[in-house]
């Protein structure tokens, strides 16, 4: 018993000498206040993280501040039109590539068969047909050639190829569209030089055709006549629009003269081409937009339409092109370009009236004949051509080069690396882009020729079932079917997801770019060879018209292969596209003149 007594005395907790009792009290005390100094941390974390998510930037920007750092560099959120959830790369998607390929063979064939060498091709009649009767030079088979270089496809390349050495003829006495003839026939003898290692064959060619085209620019301004006689080498003057000439016309000719003239060394073909451009700035309308029409007497503009669609497309696509095409050494077309797109901001972006989808108007001149003074009005015009639907890609395009604050952007671009003016300019093409692929809601899922769009006063808002946001003017089904209402294998749309695709890696634009192969597989081919217009989009069955435009082999083909191909099969960092498709590698130019 007294063990165990003792053995408890033993273990018992001795009592504090008078030194430990005031080191134990200070120990609590100290505990106790950094309990206290936690729940303050706690607190003002709790505090920081509340302010965090409801006002992120002032807290970041002052975060930054306290750190010693300009806040002006403050990251941004990401630019709109990708996400990273579909973000895939630019690898081939090579069944869907090949499909195409097997597509345009399915097309090709059957022009081969029927009407080789021709113009154009009919497939339902199975027949050819050349743009005069002196004969034609081969508008098919010239614009077909690098997308048959690109997809791989020899034997039918070879075929092509032999067709322009031995049967290719430009003595033809007859008058030929000088801008149709120039980005199709020049642009693809061109592109098709640069593609196949330099065959001297194409490049010859090249250079008889523009010989015989330079007549065309021999007027009092320099502007290029619309038509051109290549036999006789005479320019023409247009019998309809009172000896007018399309803006973009005009302005559309300069990528593939200024290439050739860089590849032979011959100014003429640059000086001609980029004296129409002099003409154009000197002739700038105060809003900064361009009509349709120019007189090529004066070098003016004419009072005229004012749109994105026909006649005006391609001035606004080129402005851009020049620039990237030089290597960004000319800052006459950056600033040209740039004033044009400020003043499409400010005057023809417009917003549909159910969903707000972003499209393009048209400015259309009204004369008042009881006003003495003769003043001209201007209406707003809520429609948009298929055309248009470039665009959207093209202000990507300016974005991440005009817009660009360096040389070179990242893949998606990110928000520091464009200027104020390249964030507006890419979100606006982003819209145009979703308006443009909203307008293929129709029974083919394919889009009309031309979308009407939905304003307060157009006076069908009580109109059973009446459209939203758009609709196709007069396009009743079992009607005689308006030209509004037609697909002609068009590659606007196509042109512009490729290009956001190569600049984004979203998975999206390879989806929608399918989805319209899919519609173009349904209701355009023919099982006897072939792919024809529909004149319907929203009607099912469908009826087709007997013509299947070069432009389907030479650009809707094209862009679709280079959707579903990997992002080193014509890089944009190294190839400007012109109008129809046909890559041309950028260079840096030799030739220096007093306009650039």
């Amino acid at each position: 018993m007294q063990e165990s007594k003792a053995r408890k005395r033993k273990t018992a907790s001795p009592r504090p000498s008078h030194d430990e009792a005031v080191h134990n009290k200070r120990t609590n005390q100290s505990q106790g206040s950094r309990s206290i100094a936690n729940l303050l941390l706690y607190a003002v974390v709790a505090v920081a993280v509340v302010a965090l998510y409801q006002y992120p930037k002032p807290v970041k920007r002052a975060i930054r501040t306290w750190l010693g750092q300009d806040g002006s560099d403050e990251p941004e959120q990401q630019l709109p039109g990708w996400s990273p959830h579909s973000y895939i790369g630019l690898e081939a998607d090579v069944p869907k590539r090949d499909a195409v390929v097997a597509a345009f063979e399915h097309a090709w064939g059957a022009y081969e068969r029927d009407a080789m060498g021709a113009d154009e091709y009919h497939p339902i009649s199975h027949k050819g047909s050349n743009l005069t009767e002196a004969g034609g030079i081969g508008y098919t088979v010239v614009d077909a050639l690098d997308t048959m270089l690109l997809m791989g496809l020899d034997a039918e390349y070879q075929r092509a190829r032999h067709w322009v050495a031995h049967k290719m003829d430009f003595e033809r006495d007859g008058n030929f569209n000088t801008f149709e003839t120039t980005i199709r026939v020049l642009g693809g003898l061109l592109s098709a030089y640069h593609l196949s290692g330099d065959d001297r064959l194409y490049l010859d060619r090249a250079r008889e055709l523009a010989d015989r085209m330079l007549p065309a620019f021999d007027t009092p301004s320099g502007l290029p006549l619309p038509m051109i006689n290549l036999a006789r080498r005479e320019g023409v003057w247009a019998h309809d629009n009172q000896g007018l000439v399309s803006t973009a016309e005009a302005s559309t000719l300069q990528l593939e003269f200024r290439y050739l003239s860089e590849l032979t060394d011959e100014d003429v073909y640059w000086e001609k081409a980029e004296h129409v451009m002099a003409v154009i700035k000197a002739g700038r309308m105060p809003p900064g937009l361009a009509s349709i029409f120019m007189d090529p007497r004066e070098g003016r503009f004419v009072t005229s339409a004012i749109r994105l669609g026909s006649r005006g497309d391609s001035y606004y696509e080129y402005l851009l092109k020049q620039f990237i095409q030089t290597g960004r050494t000319e800052a006459v077309y950056r600033d040209m370009y740039e004033d044009a797109v400020q003043a499409i901001h400010d005057h023809l972006i417009q917003k549909s009236l159910e969903t707000g989808l972003t499209y393009t108007a048209e400015l259309i001149p009204e004369y008042n004949s009881a006003d003495p003074r003769g003043e001209i009005s201007w209406r707003l015009t809520p429609k948009q051509d298929f055309l248009v639907c470039f665009f959207g890609g093209n202000l990507l395009l300016g974005a991440t080069r005009s817009g660009a604050l360096g040389q070179g952007v990242s893949i998606p671009p990110r928000p520091e690396e464009l200027s104020e003016q390249g964030k507006r300019d890419w979100a606006t093409g982003v819209e145009l882009i979703r308006t443009c692929i909203a307008t293929h809601d129709t029974k083919t899922g394919l889009a009309p020729e031309i979308a009407h769009f939905r304003i307060p006063s157009d006076n069908i808002q009580g109109i059973r079932n009446a459209p939203g946001d758009w609709y196709i003017k007069g396009a009743g089904v079992g009607e005689h079917p308006p030209y509004d209402a037609r697909y002609m294998l068009r590659p606007e749309t196509i042109e512009s997801l490729f290009i956001a695709f190569r600049l984004t890696g979203d998975k999206r634009y390879r989806d929608y770019g399918w989805a319209i192969f899919q519609a173009i597989e349904k209701h355009c081919r023919l099982p006897g060879g072939g792919y024809a217009t529909i004149v319907n989009v929203d009607e099912v069955p469908v009826r087709h018209e007997d013509k299947m435009e070069t432009f389907f082999l030479s650009e809707t083909l094209k862009y679709l292969f280079l959707l579903f191909s990997d992002g080193d099969t014509i890089p944009l960092s190294k190839y400007v596209f012109n109008t129809e498709a046909h890559p041309l590698p950028i260079f840096t130019p030799s030739i220096r003149t007093g306009f650039s």
